[in-house]
């Protein structure tokens, strides 16, 4: 008997989902299949693959309410944020299929009397995709429309936490009429994942997950001299400058720390205050995440939803427990959260003062709904606490002076810089990270260069 997955769902604990797990002979299968398929569509027009996957992204975008309350289901998020990830999916999708005809259009270093010179971009030709159940559709389309937007093929593992997300990618592609064998799921154990990943017919591996399961990923493909795009989470900060505008920040900061109960790689995890602007935004925003609404995130009311899964609840129970011990003040009362029960996904909002950066809450990654806030006397501090981790995804500065935050963005190291926003990926921009936060390039134009490789023509026209 083959050994299967089992969804658990944080909303009450049943097993929502349950499948069969493929082994050896349906990786063979489905990579012998990958790259004869993929032979027929590297020579498809970009325009006619751009026809394709735009039906793909409107038969997906026709299920929203169903594919809303999966994810609810699934993972945890508040149906009445869940559908906004199906916009977030159009919006990106859109984006890399409309700007494919120039990203992969031929390079054309000058003209040279007697010489055709130009540089092709080629799809490099089965590109594996690990993907997450935080937020299952972001992660997974960044990787998956441009991969097949630039003639690969596509063999997708999504989380056993979300598997129905992978197979809603199948639905719509069929729908679309995407050729057979370019678009592949398969739900796989970690052991199998590492097999995919490391064998020779896989040419690109795209992950998005832990920086244990990123080193993982490096040892599965280390016999082969391919390349990996890693997106590994984050410890993401915000500075609260003096020139701050207190309620903008307030509503945008702690929308950025809690929502998705704190569950994205790039949520703000630090947050740093000036001293001139520290009572202020502590005494708003306490107020503000001591209105949140703990529940089933079936419930329309509901706007923080349980953690995926009570394990991961209770080790953001212990960062919060161990902060307190060593001195850290808790501004929200966990008994005013009916929902809150050690040994369940479900956990209260917290936000942290008098902390600093020798508790595990200012320095591990939390991915849990708490935030803890330091006061800062200057610029100068602010930067070198912001770079004070072992992470580089984003940071965020508020302020009313772009000059500012420009040179105080070009001392940060992080992939993004926001100013006045965060926990939001425009596709027009490179999604990136640095230090243990990974590494390559998903979404803008630099996107597709990951998933292609650079071919020289060379052409003497005249003898």
């Amino acid at each position: 008997m083959s050994e299967s997955l089992r969804t658990i769902s944080p909303v009450d604990g049943s097993v929502y989902v349950e499948r069969p797990l493929a082994g050896a002979a349906e990786i063979n299968k489905a990579l012998d299949v990958a790259r004869a398929a993929q032979a027929e569509w590297r020579t498809v027009p970009v325009a006619t693959r751009q026809e394709i996957l735009r039906k793909a992204v409107a038969a997906f975008v026709a299920k929203k309410d169903e594919i809303a309350a999966e994810i609810s289901w699934q993972m945890g998020r508040p149906i009445s944020q869940a559908g906004g990830e199906v916009n977030g999916f159009k919006e990106r999708a859109d984006y890399m299929i409309d700007i494919a005809p120039e990203a992969l259009g031929d390079y054309n270093p000058g003209e040279k009397a007697g010489f055709n010179r130009f540089i092709r971009r080629e799809p490099l030709g089965v590109v594996a995709i690990i993907a997450p159940w935080n937020f299952p559709y972001l992660t997974a389309v960044n990787g998956v429309v441009p991969a097949l937007m630039s003639g690969n093929a596509v063999v997708l593992k999504h989380s056993h936490q979300t598997p129905l997300c992978a197979e809603r990618f199948a639905e719509a592609f069929e729908v679309a009429g995407l050729p057979k064998g370019l678009f592949q799921y398969l739900h796989l154990s970690h052991a199998d994942a590492e097999k995919l990943m490391g064998d020779i017919r896989v040419d690109f591996v795209n992950f998005t997950g832990s920086v244990p399961g990123g080193h993982a990923v490096q040892k599965a493909v280390g016999g082969k001299f391919i390349a990996t795009g890693m997106e590994l989470g984050g410890k993401d900060p915000a500075y609260l400058r003096s020139d701050v505008n207190i309620d903008h920040a307030v509503e945008n900061v702690i929308d950025g720390a809690f929502f998705n109960s704190g569950q994205s790689c790039c949520g703000i995890e630090r947050i740093y205050a000036h001293e001139s602007v520290f009572d202020a935004f502590v005494e708003k925003a306490a107020d503000l995440v001591s209105q949140y609404r703990l529940g089933s995130p079936i419930d329309t009311e509901t706007n923080l939803g349980p953690m995926v899964r009570a394990s991961s609840a209770a080790f953001v129970r212990g960062q919060i427990a161990d902060a307190i011990r060593d001195g850290a003040k808790a501004l929200i009362d966990p008994s005013k959260f009916a929902a809150n029960k050690e040994g369940t996904p479900y956990l209260a909002p917290q936000v942290l003062i008098n902390v600093d950066h020798s508790m595990r809450v200012m320095s591990e990654e939390s991915f849990g709904p708490v935030v803890g806030i330091m006061k800062v006397t200057s610029d100068e501090e602010a930067i070198a606490l912001m770079n004070d981790s072992e992470f580089g995804l984003t940071a965020s500065i508020w302020t009313a002076d772009e000059d500012a935050a420009l040179s105080i963005g070009d001392r940060l190291q992080t992939g993004t810089v926001f100013m006045n926003r965060a926990d939001y990926l425009d596709p027009a921009l490179a999604w990136t990270g640095v230090k243990n936060s990974g590494r390559g390039c998903t979404l803008s134009k630099l996107g597709y260069e990951s998933l292609t490789r650079p071919k020289s023509f060379h052409l003497r026209t005249k003898i």
